[in-house]
């Protein structure tokens, strides 16, 4: 881990990310299968899915420009305070240089081994932990109370470095309309170009109508890659095939409004120096397009 994220910035990356996953249930059946899908099996990867601050943490202290980001944590599956202790902590100890992307969830197993609320409440988790840390990350004395927790004036500390900016995964127009009202970003994923430009537009103009600055909604979008291999050109879909086809995705991206991107290749390079490899040829192809 360390080893890549020096390389990462040495190369030339502008962030670093991590996702989030606590296990990887053996019965996939029903709500328990990936994303709730009765029977649709996990990723082999989830099952040895080191913890994300953990991971961005080292990640921090061998690294001294590059932002790191989360995407997503799961704030449904922590106790709130101390989850934006947590993030607090790391973005003091980076410099300010946390982007804090945000997820409800989604897995039963998940919530069921360790949430503090149901996971039909998830939605609620989220909206309950944006409110505990915008207290928790503001000036002491801090306080704060709702029907489950209460926090007596109190100081807290470390504060964050700077204003932590909250980027927001979300699909449907409940999560959607959440991003307008009180997040900084949409944090999409496998969206072709043009849907990505047209929900982005739809988010921003809900942002404008609430009294927001549109200007303001961000968008990070996680491109997964499994293989590094060319694909046919015909019918390619997007997001797939090597590097050098990619980076059309990207240029379509950018068109539609995307304003950053991040690549996962750790899943398609088969060890350490394949990926820096991966990462260095992925860094020079985007940036001889122009972008």
């Amino acid at each position: 881990m360390t080893a890549f994220a020096r390389a990462a910035e040495e190369i030339g990356f502008d962030s670093l990310w991590a996702y989030e996953r606590i296990l990887a249930p053996e019965d996939t059946s029903g709500a328990h299968g990936l994303y709730g899908i009765p029977d649709l099996p996990w990723p082999a990867s989830y099952s040895h899915t080191t913890d994300a601050l953990v991971t961005l943490t080292l990640a921090a202290a061998v690294t001294g420009r590059v932002e790191l980001g989360t995407s997503v944590l799961v704030p449904g599956l922590h106790l709130p305070f101390r989850l934006a202790r947590s993030l607090a902590a790391l973005d003091a100890a980076s410099g300010g240089r946390l982007i804090a992307g945000l997820g409800s969830g989604w897995s039963i197993d998940e919530f069921e081994a360790t949430a503090p609320r149901p996971i039909a409440e998830r939605g609620r988790a989220l909206d309950e932990f944006l409110d505990y840390a915008a207290a928790a990350w503001g000036p002491d004395p801090v306080s704060f109370e709702n029907d489950r927790y209460r926090l007596a004036p109190s100081r807290v500390n470390p504060k964050p470095k700077r204003r932590i900016p909250i980027l927001l995964a979300a699909s449907n127009r409940t999560a959607l309309g959440r991003i307008a009202r009180r997040g900084d970003g949409w944090l999409p994923t496998g969206v072709p170009p043009r849907r990505a430009g047209e929900v982005l537009a739809g988010i921003r103009a809900q942002a404008a109508e609430l009294g927001r600055d549109p200007a303001a909604i961000g968008c990070v979008f996680q491109l997964g890659m499994r293989s590094l291999a060319e694909v046919p050109a015909a019918g390619r879909q997007p997001y797939t095939g090597s590097v050098k086809q990619v980076v059309a995705d990207l240029e379509a991206l950018a068109e539609a409004g995307v304003d950053h991107v991040y690549v996962t290749l750790a899943s398609a390079a088969r060890g350490l120096d394949e990926l820096i490899d991966a990462a260095r040829t992925l860094h020079a192809e985007v940036r001889a397009a122009g972008l």
